[in-house]
């Protein structure tokens, strides 16, 4: 396994320990969090963000809340916890993985007895984080098949260890294609409004000794069409039933440029980002921020006061534009219902054989 250089979410004995994705790449700072009004406000506020990295936040924010509910018995308790649970649930609304770690951490707590579900809880949130990274290598043992021996790759916002429990989807991929020796230049555009290929991704891949381009996200299909992009790689935030896919906004720009020029576009991102109840892109919801991040750039006001700003977190791709999403359970090629059907139920039957050969 690639071992990280930094750690983007720890529990420990005092609390759960984030690092403040606000501030990279000029402050490495890590915040802690003593109950579970924190973890909602630093994930409303982006001191962590990424799809599975909320939803390990909010497995182990629902722990340490548990751990702080006085009740006499399991009645109380879960009408306290569940008003926990509906407090993250209101927190981002596009990352699935969010709702995925509720959901998971509630039907537990409903299940088990009480008090005792109070560990129990703690357990199964250290559990999802485990599971995450191992996901997430996974993810990019299958992917690495997919970036040839020499490349140059285009990614965009951040899907690598800051955006999940601990390694990364899309960067994960080139982690571990990169370790096995592959030639490889990675272009991150900046991915305004908040910066998050400038802030994060390029700080991510220079701690990892991974070549590094930044370019500006007006740029890409120049590179494009002076072919100096191979492919495209990127994370994800929620997908449809059919393959469309939620991912930060100027994902579906790039999903356009690349088809146009011929160049594959792929996705990764775990089978926990797959919202089987969502039938297309179009159910999707999208959150919309703040208009400041539009005027500003930093501190610095950018915009004349007096006028308006959209501001759309997530765009939405359509299927056929992806060429493949890259998986813990394996590559979907020509993403669609019947494909992404079956990979989930080829996984199922396989991890079925495995126990009864245990």
């Amino acid at each position: 396994m690639v071992e990280m250089p930094f750690k983007t979410i720890e529990w420990t004995r005092d609390g759960i320990v984030i690092l403040d994705q606000r501030k990279l790449p000029t402050r490495v700072k890590y915040h802690l969090c003593k109950n579970a009004g924190c973890i909602i406000e630093a994930i409303k506020s982006m001191v962590i963000r990424g799809a599975p990295a909320i939803g390990v936040a909010a497995a182990m924010g629902l722990a340490l809340g548990a751990r702080q509910i006085e009740a006499s018995a399991k009645e109380g308790f879960l009408r306290k916890f569940e008003r926990i649970c509906d407090q993250f649930a209101a927190s981002r609304p596009t990352a699935v993985n969010l709702f995925w770690a509720i959901q998971r951490m509630k039907t537990l707590a409903q299940s088990e007895p009480y008090p005792s579900v109070i560990e129990t809880l703690e357990s199964e949130a250290l559990r999802i984080w485990r599971e995450d990274i191992e996901i997430n290598h996974s993810i990019g043992n299958h992917g690495k098949i997919l970036i040839p021996q020499k490349a140059n790759i285009l990614t965009h916002c951040n899907a690598g260890a800051l955006a999940t429990g601990g390694f990364g989807t899309a960067l994960g991929v080139i982690y571990t294609a990169f370790k096995e020796g592959k030639d490889i230049r990675v272009f991150v555009d900046e991915t305004r409004p908040v910066l998050q290929g400038a802030r994060l991704t390029a700080w991510e891949l220079k701690q990892h000794h991974v070549p590094v381009t930044l370019i500006a996200d007006n740029m890409a299909g120049m590179l494009m069409k002076d072919k100096k992009i191979d492919l495209v790689l990127v994370g994800a935030d929620r997908i449809a039933k059919n393959g469309d896919t939620a991912n930060k906004i100027g994902t579906y720009s790039l999903a356009v440029l690349a088809h146009h020029h011929n160049i594959p576009f792929y996705i990764a991102a775990p089978c926990s980002t797959f919202d089987p109840s969502i039938e297309t892109g179009i159910s999707i919801p999208i959150e919309y921020r703040d208009e400041k991040e539009i005027f500003y750039c930093g501190r610095k006001r950018i915009a004349p006061p007096g006028i308006a700003a959209f501001n759309p977190a997530f765009d939405v791709t359509p299927a056929p534009l992806i060429t493949s999403i890259i998986t813990e359970k394996g590559i979907i090629s020509n993403p669609c219902a019947e494909s992404i059907e079956k990979i989930f139920v080829t996984a199922q039957v396989a991890t079925k054989a495995q126990r009864h050969k245990e």
